[in-house]
């Protein structure tokens, strides 16, 4: 199983980081996960929009899920030949925000591109040999993390998500942890719907990750400092996401970079 980080910015892209994406391969399988704007130009680097098996989105905001719209432009009315509509394995809502942008007709117009997939609690589907599971989580709207298992190895993404018991269940034993850092430090009272570094790296000590993959970063934590304040916290490797002309790629159960 491959894992390509196409996106890692939080908030709005910048040259050279795209909001937050990621491809996950193995075999023909081929999962485009979250859809942050910029990923869609990525993506492509690496596989044809016509040979994707699956969209999975850990949730509706705008960071993750926005580079739907242009996928559906370009399925729709460009030159990107679809057999048959594409899974789109996201929350509930992301269907309706996206006929919000595109106009209240537009709803048969998108489902001939998307086979929309609602995502439930503690659920899951089988893409030839990548089996997918997901657990909600803890966000400001419907959120999900994902765990994804093939060939003997297993990764957990967190999507947006504070500390909660259902992401420790979900990341227990995993090969590699992609955790996002999304928030620098919480003020006394302050909702919990992002992870500090410091929690990212508890969270990948709770579970006994092998190795944890930083993402999503709050705005203005470097990336190097992100890293040590996760390192204090767990005692397996942590390394931070980047993105490239050729974009960080891991081969589960080994590291190839």
């Amino acid at each position: 199983m491959r894992l390509t980080t196409l996106g890692v910015s939080s908030h709005y892209p910048v040259p050279g980081a795209p909001c937050t994406g990621m491809l996950l391969e193995h075999g023909d399988v081929s999962v485009w996960v979250d859809a942050g704007p910029g990923t869609l130009a990525e993506l492509q680097r690496h596989v044809a929009l016509a040979d994707l098996s699956a969209v999975w989105i850990s949730h509706g905001h705008a960071d993750h899920a926005a580079d739907l719209l242009p996928a559906f432009y370009g399925y729709r009315y460009g030159d990107i030949p679809a057999p048959a509509a594409v899974p789109l394995l996201a929350p509930e809502d992301v269907r309706g925000r996206l006929i919000g942008f595109l106009g209240p007709a537009s709803g048969s117009e998108l489902d001939r591109v998307f086979a929309f997939d609602p995502l439930t609690d503690s659920a899951g589907r089988e893409l030839g040999g990548m089996n997918l599971r997901w657990v909600a989580v803890q966000h400001d709207v419907p959120a999900f993390a994902l765990r994804a298992e093939a060939g003997g190895a297993s990764l957990v993404y967190t999507g947006d998500s504070g500390p909660c018991s259902a992401l420790d269940e979900l990341a227990r034993g995993c090969d590699l942890l992609v955790s996002e850092a999304g928030t620098d430090r919480r003020e006394p009272g302050e909702a919990s719907v992002h992870l500090t570094p410091e929690e990212a790296g508890e969270l990948a000590q709770r579970a006994g990750a092998r190795r944890l993959l930083l993402t999503h970063l709050a705005l203005g934590i470097d990336p190097a400092e992100a890293v040590r304040r996760a390192s204090e916290r767990f005692d397996g490797t942590v390394e931070a996401a980047v993105v490239s002309g050729s974009p960080m790629s891991v081969v589960l159960p080994t590291v190839d970079t």
